[in-house]
């Protein structure tokens, strides 16, 4: 399968320019070890266990080898990890080493690597790296607060957003037959309960129970709602519901494995707010995913109003938290790119939410809603309006990312950009 560019691209091959390690976190088949070993010499696979055995005899192994070097799955040899940061200690050069991870190792290292070791997160493919029309809207342009004008257009409608939900950003997975992709996210999740989970030292003795709960959190996607109702909602009508500290393990073990990727809860600027909530919003790592758990493919999704018309939600409300999840994994990828910080507002009482802070490393910010719509009227802006009157200056731009065929500026300046179009 021919490589696919992806927007870590240009942060990896910076970052190797003057850094010694550099470890790419992410689930599995994200395409971390695609693109680590197109700048590799050498590839140490530790899913074999001979590369294992090899690295544990012989300590000073990975010093010897060609550099680069692309240590995949590092994970399952954690002593690895100390042993690249005793390199990096030792004087090895820029872009020496280069590791992989699916998850995080029960057995921590004995070091975490701070100021030795840098960590980039990759992403299911976004949609500026699937292949669509090229976005014409930058994220860095938006943050720049340069207020940069504002005006393209897009093919890409409702349609096709639904077809990219269900289909997802997994390159192996978009590379099967339509036909099949079912099936390949259905072996991906299978995986997920029944092996990947011991892979990382947690034996799942309730595979069900995990099934069930990872079905309750996907219907809580693009929502604040607590781990208590998700856990509800996971066991309706059971008394011999599973204890907290279980389902509080799965969370804790589905973050170690990047296939849980919350929102936190924005925390303030220079201009102090109150009343500001600190729930996470809920997201799987793909939208796809969640979509899959809920067993809704594109046609579950959407509905004509008659044979000649235009598709129209058939869950407004399912298929708008799955919007926002898709839209959230290319705002967090172009964010990581820029450099930025990505959260949600949300107040106590709910009386005012932004979907999206883009937050710059001088607390400066960028104000994104989302809108299952193709234009944005005067109650879809009301939240950023309210954000402008208390931070004032610190919000350099605002808009509203939706499913519509054209990109511009409101007449108060906030901008409406179509999903398609905005990219790194």
């Amino acid at each position: 399968m021919a490589y696919i560019p992806r927007v870590l691209d240009q942060q990896l091959d910076r970052l190797l320019t003057g850094l010694p390690a550099v470890v790419i976190d992410g689930p599995k088949a994200v395409g971390k070890t695609a693109t680590a070993s197109r700048r590799a010499t050498t590839v140490l696979a530790l899913d074999d266990p001979t590369e294992r055995v090899l690295l544990g005899a012989d300590r000073e192994r990975i010093t010897r080898l060609p550099p680069p070097v692309l240590i995949d799955e590092w994970q399952l040899f954690p002593d690895v990890w100390d042993q690249v940061r005793r390199a990096v200690d030792r004087g090895a050069g820029p872009g020496s080493y280069l590791l992989t991870g699916s998850a995080t190792p029960t057995s921590a290292p004995t070091h975490t690597g701070a100021g030795r070791i840098v960590r980039l997160r990759m992403r299911p493919m976004t949609l500026a790296e699937r292949g669509l029309p090229a976005p014409e809207v930058s994220l860095a342009d938006l943050l720049s607060g340069s207020r940069p004008p504002i005006s393209a257009t897009t093919t890409v409608g409702l349609a096709d957003y639904a077809e990219e939900i269900v289909t997802g950003g997994l390159p192996g997975v978009r590379a099967v037959p339509a036909h099949a992709r079912s099936a390949a996210l259905d072996g991906y999740l299978d995986a997920v309960v029944e092996h990947d989970f011991a892979e990382v030292g947690h034996v799942v003795r309730r595979p069900r129970t995990l099934r069930a709960w990872l079905r309750a959190y996907a219907a809580a996607t693009s929502t604040t709602a607590s781990y208590s109702a998700v856990l509800d909602a996971s066991t309706p009508g059971q008394s011999d519901k599973p204890a907290k500290t279980t389902t509080m393990a799965y969370r804790d073990t589905l973050e170690r494995m990047w296939l849980l990727d919350p929102v936190p809860a924005w925390a303030g600027t220079r201009s102090p707010m109150t009343s500001l909530g600190q729930a996470p919003k809920h997201h799987l790592a793909d939208p796809a995913l969640a979509a899959r758990l809920l067993g809704v493919g594109a046609g579950a999704l959407l509905t004509s109003p008659n044979p000649d018309g235009a598709p129209v939600p058939r869950d407004g409300t399912l298929l708008g938290a799955l919007f926002e999840s898709l839209v959230t994994l290319g705002v967090r990828t172009y964010a990581d790119a820029a450099g930025a910080a990505v959260s949600h507002l949300r107040t106590h009482r709910g009386e005012h939410e932004v979907d999206l802070i883009v937050t710059r490393d001088d607390g400066r910010m960028v104000a994104l809603e989302i809108k299952l719509a193709p234009v944005a009227d005067d109650q879809d802006v009301r939240h950023l309006h309210w954000l402008r009157e208390h931070v004032g200056d610190d919000l350099v731009d605002a808009a509203v990312i939706t499913t519509g065929p054209a990109a511009y500026r409101r007449a108060d300046g906030i901008a409406v950009i179509p999903a398609a179009l905005l990219g790194p």
